[in-house]
């Protein structure tokens, strides 16, 4: 960091340069990502269910249409009169677009044709399954639909494409609508924070070059592994909070520099090396929290987790190159365009002197204040233990998207959308294939499960048969559930196994696999906190209650989601229906706050620490540490706020979920935990704060990373 911190200082329009060009045009090269998302990858690969999936489509071919067109009969015309036409547009879109299969309500055998005709009689479907060979990109697929519609008859369309392009032209226009808010308002906040226009500029100009960083790594990842069009919203904001964040408390440290005498140079030198140095420790921590998602066999949560890793490393690759090249070029200038020449200092005067008296009042009565914050969040904890996982279907879309009311047509006026479980009856390995006879007394075994309604045999090739069992009308989520346990029961023949597929099963799966892996990735986030931590404070006891504090945040955080989005309190003011918390983003929110937990941990801790090993006692370097970072953490959580409070506005309610999930934890950390809690404890505990086995010490001393 030494050599860094002078090669910054010495070569500063190099680095600024070079830094500036290299991120535009990577990030021109970048905006190319949004082409090749994907809205899928919420499949357990390992599973059962994606098992009987790949069966099926080796098998039988692609099952699930691509797109479902719904049309309806004018008044005065009947389904019969507008047949001639629909067919017509029908034939038109297979001669253009290569085509797996189109099967429509006029051109169905008897048994599928009661299927995709409404119940009034007004409304028939057609489905269509595109070639999967055909290279149809989530950018291109909107050019299909017109082609499918049919002048002067009413058209709709539904089916799994139709409503993951949906999600990922949803979360474009948000991204766009969330930083066109976010960054006037956040820089506003910045200017009466620093007091000047120069000093508030820098961070959201880093701010803005860690978008471009972050979408360059995400198309860099288009190249091996899928991205899930959620990863876009998350890296993008989560990039720019970050950043902004980082650049707000190197700024803040480079004008303490400055006030103290040393030149704009050692100023800078100084800042690269303390704020700086915790900077690169604050992105390692969060690179660590956010690897433990790599677990997951889901590939939409592996792109989440990427995304945010890359998110992290823009912004605080950014932080020590950008911000300290510009530092040193404006060196006193950084203070400019100011309503008044010492309106920096009186603000920091300010803020010192309340977050003393703050820490005074605190540490005058630290059991009480630990006492009584500790069972207010246990609290808002105890919802908590009402909480179930769910998925992200149709409805988180806005009530008044195309493709959720077509959806929503799909589902209340056909009779049924076939919705059910498939079964595939194939060979052990070791035993002989099944039997025409196996597969009926299968299909019969599972037409008496609860909550099946029929169940059918639909493909038998020597080496396998499918059975398909419908689930009864009105069944709810649970007993689909049910319903998917009870199949997999089901008794076989020797030499014979079962396997049972389909939506629900699918979810299930996935969530199981979320439930089996969450404590690996736990783990992995606790253990590199705890090393990490030892080794930038060498003390035991520290990184314990750095990672008891994130666990005590994330409880608290969870509670309050379980209430409002789960128990339905004040779902209604959000636009959203209760549903159980959907399994992806629970994971997501909980990668976020465990690392943004802990990164404030170390702003706060690290000047603590640099105070008692200049020899002040417990007592001082708490109220050392606070005075200092005090308006630096509540103000990058404020700033972070603004920025992920931006999800808040999308029309998609996962998105609401997790924006209110970061307000929520962002709030709750940055005040109440760390500004309150944290230095009752630390007070409380005294030197043992400071406390390692002697031979740790010596471990510290030989690889310890500074504060």
């Amino acid at each position: 960091m030494t050599r860094w911190a002078s090669t910054v200082v010495s070569r500063k329009w190099w680095v600024l340069t070079l830094a500036v060009f290299a991120v535009l045009v990577s990030g021109v090269w970048g905006t190319g990502v949004f082409a090749k998302l994907s809205s899928g990858g919420f499949i357990d690969p390992g599973s059962e269910s994606a098992e009987v999936a790949r069966i099926v489509e080796d098998n039988l071919g692609p099952q699930t249409p691509d797109i479902i067109a719904i049309y309806t009969a004018p008044d005065g015309k009947t389904l019969g009169d507008i047949g001639p036409q629909v067919t017509a547009s029908l034939d038109r879109f297979a001669a253009e677009v290569p085509t797996y299969s189109v099967t429509s309500y006029w051109t169905a055998d008897a048994t599928r044709k009661h299927l995709m005709v409404s119940e009034d009689g007004t409304k028939a479907s057609a489905a269509i399954t595109v070639d999967p060979d055909a290279g149809i990109t989530a950018a291109t697929f909107n050019d299909l639909l017109p082609k499918l519609e049919v002048e002067g008859v009413d058209t709709e369309f539904a089916g799994n494409s139709v409503v993951g392009v949906a999600f990922n032209n949803r979360l474009q226009q948000d991204l766009v609508l969330a930083e066109a808010i976010a960054l006037p308002i956040t820089l506003v906040l910045l200017v009466f924070i620093f007091g000047g226009l120069v000093a508030a500029a820098v961070p959201v100009f880093v701010g803005l070059l860690s978008i471009f960083s972050a979408l360059a790594t995400l198309r860099l990842l288009t190249l091996f592994t899928d991205v899930s069009s959620f990863a876009i919203n998350v890296a993008s904001l989560l990039g720019l909070g970050l950043a902004i964040d980082y650049g707000l408390f190197i700024v803040g440290r480079f004008r303490e520099e400055l006030e103290s005498g040393a030149d704009v140079a050692e100023a800078t030198r100084r800042t690269v090396l303390t704020a700086g140095r915790t900077v690169l420790f604050s992105g390692l921590l969060l690179v660590c929290a956010f690897s433990g998602m790599l677990v997951f066999p889901q590939d939409v949560i592996k792109s989440l987790g990427f995304g945010a890793m890359a998110a992290v490393a823009s912004a605080a690759l950014l932080s020590l190159t950008a911000v300290p090249a510009l530092l040193a070029i404006l060196g006193h200038r950084i203070n400019a365009l100011s309503w008044r020449k010492d309106a920096a200092q009186r603000g920091e005067v300010r803020a010192r002197k309340f977050w003393g008296s703050v820490v005074t009042w605190v540490m005058r009565r630290p059991v009480a204040i630990a006492v009584g914050i500790v069972a207010g969040l246990m609290v808002l904890a105890a919802p908590l233990l009402s909480a179930s996982l769910g998925e992200v279907t149709y409805t988180a879309l806005p009530e008044n998207d195309p493709a959720r009311i077509a959806t929503d047509t799909l589902t209340t006026e056909f009779p049924t959308t076939g919705n059910g479980a498939t079964l595939i009856l194939r060979g052990d390995g070791v035993g002989t294939a099944p039997t025409a006879a196996d597969g009926a007394a299968v299909a019969q075994a599972a037409g008496q499960v609860p909550g099946i309604g029929a169940a059918t045999v639909v493909a038998s090739n020597g080496e396998l048969v499918a059975v398909q069992a419908v689930y009864s009308e009105g069944v709810t989520t649970d007993d689909q559930s049910a319903a998917v346990d009870g199949l997999r029961a089901i008794s076989v023949p020797e030499g014979t196994e079962l396997l049972v597929g389909g939506g629900q099963a699918t979810v299930d799966d996935g969530n199981a696999a979320i439930v089996h892996w969450m404590p690996v990735m736990i783990a992995i986030m606790v253990g590199s906190t705890l090393v990490l931590l030892f080794l930038a404070f060498g003390s035991v006891v520290l990184p314990i209650k750095a990672v008891a504090m994130a666990g005590l945040s994330l409880a608290a955080t969870f509670g309050v989601l379980t209430w409002i989005f789960e128990l339905g309190h004040g779902a209604g003011l959000l636009g959203v229906s209760p549903a159980p918390l959907e399994a992806t983003f629970v994971v997501l929110i909980l990668a976020v706050v465990f690392g943004l937990s802990t990164d404030y941990e170390v702003f706060l801790m690290s000047r603590m620490v640099e105070a008692h090993e200049a020899g002040a006692t417990t007592e001082e370097a708490v109220r050392f540490g606070t005075e200092r970072t005090g308006r630096i953490v509540t103000a990058a959580a404020l700033l972070l706020v603004v920025v992920t409070g931006a999800f808040t506005i999308s029309g998609l309610s996962i998105m609401r979920f997790l924006g209110v999930g970061m307000i929520v934890a962002l709030l709750v950390d940055a005040t109440v935990v760390r500004m309150l809690l944290v230095p009752s404890l630390v007070k409380l505990m005294g030197e043992a704060n400071w406390w390692a086995p002697a031979w740790m010490k010596k471990v510290h001393a030989k690889v310890g990373l500074g504060h």
